[in-house]
């Protein structure tokens, strides 16, 4: 089980990004990673922290695909692993309607579809591949030239079963957000292994991604959470996953409280068949340095 943070880098200098990066190596995890929100680009700052800090796995949770085409999103990645000397992890994923379409204005049509031919170029773009492609969303003719570069494992953020198809058909695995243990073990663990076995596969990885705070009033954390996070219930394939596992709020399904608490809650993921943990860190400065000590510690 490899076991890193999810950093939420809003709000923070790069410095400051790299710092808790720097920590988490010091601290033995064993990967940080960073999503897209709106700031300091993900695969630009992992960049940064690769160059500063050695040894520890530098992925994206995750990068977006409509705002980038494939072409664009394989050579910023292989930039970032030529930089950082192989150590990026490419998760990627479409996010949601109301980003998509209230940000950026591109049509949230058909998502699945959209990552099918995304992922049908991208991968073929990340291995050096010439590619001629003229889909219903995705067109492409040409390819990358970025000598000595290894193509990055390349993840996808799947939680529906078509999207689980889907990663186990064309990538080396899933990052998820807001799934329970049950939801893993029942739902993403054999649905996306059966995709990859009938792909001729590896066995992908499973990356567990709970929101985790090492708190000692757990109330009053699930309180904050409920505050600031519950907007994720609105969410079509958030609410549909946490319901997969028998959750009626984002509250169901965090890590919260003591050491003790936050060391069992998380040992569940690895039974239901997690393969990687992902911890998000929440909570004030202080706590968020409790949390990454506790992590650090299984």
């Amino acid at each position: 089980m490899r076991i890193g943070i999810a950093l939420d880098e809003r709000g923070r200098t790069l410095d400051e990004v790299v710092g808790w990066a720097r920590a988490a190596a010091e601290a033995g995890l064993a990967g940080i990673w960073l999503g897209e929100h709106r700031g300091w680009d993900p695969l630009t700052t992992l960049a940064l922290i690769g160059r500063e800090v050695p040894g520890i796995e530098l992925g994206t949770a995750v990068a977006l695909t409509y705002p980038q085409h494939p072409f664009t999103m394989a050579a910023h990645a292989l930039t970032v692993q030529a930089a950082t000397g192989g150590r990026l992890r490419l998760g990627i994923g479409p996010s949601h309607a109301p980003l998509i379409e209230g940000q950026y204005g591109y049509p949230f049509e058909r998502p699945a579809r959209h990552v099918r031919e995304y992922l049908e170029v991208l991968g073929p773009l990340l291995r050096g591949e010439d590619v001629a492609y003229d889909g219903a969303a995705v067109h492409a003719a040409g390819s990358v030239q970025a000598p000595g570069a290894q193509a990055p494992p390349l993840l996808l953020a799947a939680l529906g079963p078509v999207m689980l198809r889907i990663a186990g058909e064309l990538a080396d695995g899933t990052v998820t957000a807001w799934a329970g243990p049950e939801a893993i073990a029942d739902h993403v663990v054999p649905r996306i292994t059966r995709a990859a076995e009938a792909a001729g596969r590896p066995a992908p990885r499973i990356i567990a991604g709970p929101l985790v705070m090492v708190t000692n009033d757990a109330d009053d954390a699930r309180r904050r959470i409920s505050e600031g996070l519950g907007v994720a219930m609105s969410m079509p394939s958030y609410k549909a996953i946490l319901e997969r596992g028998g959750a009626s709020d984002v509250t169901d399904v965090v890590a919260v409280g003591d050491e003790k608490t936050v060391e069992r809650e998380l040992r569940r993921y690895t039974d239901a068949g997690a393969t990687d943990l992902i911890a998000a860190l929440y909570g004030t400065p202080e706590e968020q340095r409790r949390t990454l000590e506790t992590v650090a510690a299984l």
